[in-house]
């Protein structure tokens, strides 16, 4: 302020000098080219100092006044934005002194009574705990992953298997994968099986091939696709859209028709890729060939999701899993519950969230009872599927694809 007030002066001073030497200027001008008298000239030279002080007297006034009424509007709008917020705090503060804090008061100190019981009940629990964990020698060691060459062969030998799909006996049931804890259906896995002579059906297990038979095996997974894209589809018209999980396998990936095959139904059905989910066992994924794994990301490309079935381990690149599609993750509910160190270094409560951070939902499998489903919520799953929620089950004879006559009537 007082450097622009100081810089103010020293040009009205400089004006003030202009001033006097123009006068001077007039003075000379009227004595000698005039032939005015020195009197007559000092006088001139006086009128016109005093004229042209008055017209920048004048202009500055006018400046001085411009400036305050500015000032004044600012300081104006100023007070009515205080007088607005004065207003506002006046009502707040007549609002709080209508509210009873009392209830509030106890209510509060009520619930830090009962956090302060639970977290001494938490401390107590870590204590012991951590005093079990001292006292145990050995820690329990991760089971070991299945060995496809050491499970047992399927009962139903691959001949009778091979005549069975010849004789239109192979049919697809669908069981539902259900969200936690409201148990709304999430999704559906499409299940083979076999119509047996009896009228009793084989579950997969039961017949599918461990060694050899791959063709026999692309064919019931090519039947499968087939059938899925006609119930998401008929489905999707019925105005009742469902998720469907799709068994694959190498014996599919290695075959480049067979992968044509499912790569040209599934861009002939867009609209319904979304719906549709191809689920691979760990085991086979970690055999997959640079090819095989080739053919799997072709399909994930198209915009189907991919699943991970049957894992036996969690330790994996989540980040990798996500970029090939991979939406979900299934594990056995039983071996998990019972030996979550068998499957992760985290603890049990943190896993499925981790694995929601790359768009990755735990599925766990094999339900049995209802602790199962309680200890898996507190744990962070919130899909689940297995006996105890509902076993697999024939597709509407609306949405199913059109079989023969006999299958039909025997699914």
């Amino acid at each position: 302020m007082n450097v622009e007030s100081g810089a103010g002066q020293a040009v009205q001073g400089l004006v003030y000098l202009f001033i006097a030497l123009a006068a001077l200027g007039v003075a000379g001008t009227a004595y000698f080219g005039l032939t005015f008298t020195p009197i007559e000239a000092a006088v001139t030279a006086v009128a016109f100092g005093c004229l042209a002080v008055l017209l920048v007297e004048r202009q500055l006034r006018r400046r001085a006044e411009a400036r305050l009424e500015k000032a004044v509007e600012d300081l104006s709008r100023l007070l009515s934005t205080d007088a607005q917020a004065g207003s506002v705090l006046s009502q707040r503060i007549n609002a709080l002194t209508e509210i009873k804090a009392g209830p509030r008061l106890d209510s509060v100190e009520s619930d830090l009574a009962v956090l302060g019981e639970v977290v001494r009940q938490v401390t107590e629990t870590v204590a012991d705990l951590e005093e079990q964990r001292r006292l145990t020698s050995d820690e329990p060691k991760p089971e070991p992953e299945p060995d496809p060459d050491l499970m047992p062969e399927p009962v139903i030998p691959l001949e009778l298997l091979r005549q069975a799909i010849e004789d239109g006996r192979l049919v697809f049931h669908i069981e539902p994968i259900v969200t936690l804890p409201q148990r709304k259906t999430h999704g559906y896995d499409l299940v083979p099986r076999l119509v047996m002579e009896e009228g009793e059906f084989a579950d997969r297990a039961d017949f599918m091939p461990r060694h050899g038979g791959e063709e026999v095996i692309a064919k019931l997974e090519a039947d499968a696709v087939d059938e899925a894209v006609v119930i998401t589809r008929r489905s999707r018209t019925a105005g009742t859209p469902i998720t469907l999980h799709v068994p694959i396998s190498h014996a599919t990936l290695g075959s480049a028709k067979a992968v044509e095959l499912i790569l040209a139904a599934l861009d002939a059905n867009r609209a319904i890729l979304g719906s549709l989910l191809f689920a691979v066992e760990q085991v086979e994924f970690k055999a997959l060939s640079p090819k095989e794994r080739a053919s799997l990301a072709a399909i994930g490309k198209m915009g189907v999701g991919l699943s991970l079935s049957a894992a036996n381990s969690l330790r994996f690149d989540y980040a990798e899993l996500q970029g090939l599609g991979f939406k979900s993750v299934r594990i056995d509910a039983t071996r998990f519950l019972r030996q979550p160190e068998g499957f992760t270094d985290f603890h049990a409560a943190d896993v499925a969230a981790y694995g929601r951070r790359f768009g990755i939902e735990l599925i766990a499998t094999g339900i049995i009872d209802e602790q199962q489903l309680l200890a898996l919520f507190e744990d962070g799953l919130t899909l689940a599927q297995g006996p105890h929620i509902a076993r697999p089950g024939p597709v509407r004879p609306d949405l199913q694809l059109d079989r023969p006559a006999a299958a039909r009537a025997e699914a």
